[in-house]
């Protein structure tokens, strides 16, 4: 573990990746349960009050996947690119096991 901290210092950009691409796949779950919560309610009140946090998942993961992008984290219309930062991530984090 403490190997793992230590490999971790210094490597501010690519903690920040790591958190962004985790926030960005919640906030796509929450979206997705949400919208399933929409469907299986049959309370009005309840259903509007689960469409209005829909809205709202729905524009933060927008405001999440715009500045991945504007960070150069997230290429959702260049999957070239998009592998290449999936790879580099790949490999820190197997090297981070590794030590």
């Amino acid at each position: 573990m403490i190997n793992m901290i230590k490999n971790l210092v210094g490597m501010g950009a690519m903690t920040d990746q790591v958190i962004a691409t985790d926030f960005l796949v919640s906030a796509k779950a929450g979206v997705r349960n949400l919208a399933f919560a929409v469907t299986e309610t049959s309370n009005p009140e309840l259903k509007e009050a689960l469409r209005a946090q829909l809205r709202e998942a729905i524009q933060l993961h927008e405001d999440v996947a715009q500045f991945m992008i504007a960070k150069g984290y997230y290429h959702p219309y260049d999957l070239e690119e998009q592998l290449k930062v999936d790879m580099e991530i790949t490999n820190t984090a197997l090297r981070l096991v590794g030590q």
